[in-house]
């Protein structure tokens, strides 16, 4: 047996956020649902729980701040049924076989063209309008290369899917957006800006994809048991 899949060893920081968020999602759908008062009372005993176990991951609120700001996206009925949120990403390359990249605006930190998932969109449409409005670039989407959990790879505290395409720019000049983006522009694989987030897990792939590989989507494959096994890697 791996130690990752050992039972008798201490949790990771990202297995503690993981369990704490889905036991507020499971709280705050019951809360959404049911009508008894007994019941309500024990969901919310599970969000101050949860609380608990997010506080003893490192996040640097109280347990009140954590389950108020739960509280506040609890719905009624299927509204209030809770789900990851959608990221959608863009790997967009040129003819020179570079990579479109973004300087995000909060965080200085480089990153290929991402956003959430708006309604009324399809996960293309998204892609192609968070390149437009953040880089003034045109594309046409190729081909869908990744579907995965960012909660579950530790990316993140809060839950959500990630969604990225593989795209080719048929137009536009790179005019950054001026909230969103410090900076833009086309960067080779040996000429890289600063800190690139994350490159280590996704630049192989993207620039494989930039060159017209056949490319398998990644996704997370399932782990035995779900909540404290580990896949050994998702579908290169």
């Amino acid at each position: 047996m791996s130690e990752q899949n050992d039972p008798q060893v201490g949790a990771s920081q990202p297995d503690l956020v993981r369990w704490a968020e889905t036991l507020a999602g499971v709280a705050r759908t019951g809360l959404g649902f049911t009508e008894s008062l007994y019941e309500q009372e024990r969901f919310e005993e599970v969000l101050a729980v949860a609380a608990e176990i997010k506080v003893a991951a490192g996040w640097p609120f109280d347990t009140e701040r954590i389950v108020s700001d739960w509280h506040d996206t609890i719905g009624r009925g299927i509204p209030g049924y809770q789900t990851p949120k959608v990221t959608i990403g863009a790997v967009v390359g040129n003819d020179a076989g570079e990579i479109l990249l973004v300087q995000r605006a909060d965080s200085g930190v480089w990153l290929f063209p991402t956003g959430w998932a708006d309604i009324g969109y399809s996960p293309a449409e998204v892609a192609v309008k968070e390149v437009q409005e953040e880089t003034g670039i045109e594309c046409e989407v190729v081909r869908l290369i990744s579907v995965i959990d960012a909660l579950q790879l530790g990316f993140t505290h809060i839950p959500f899917y990630s969604l990225v395409f593989h795209c080719r720019a048929v137009g536009g000049e790179v005019v950054p957006h001026p909230l969103e983006c410090a900076d833009a522009g086309w960067f080779a694989r040996d000429a890289l800006p600063g800190l690139v987030a994350g490159f280590e897990q996704w630049g192989e792939r993207a620039f494989r994809a930039i060159d017209g590989e056949p490319l398998e989507v990644q996704f997370d494959a399932p782990r035995t048991p779900p909540w404290r096994g580990h896949p050994d890697h998702p579908l290169e």
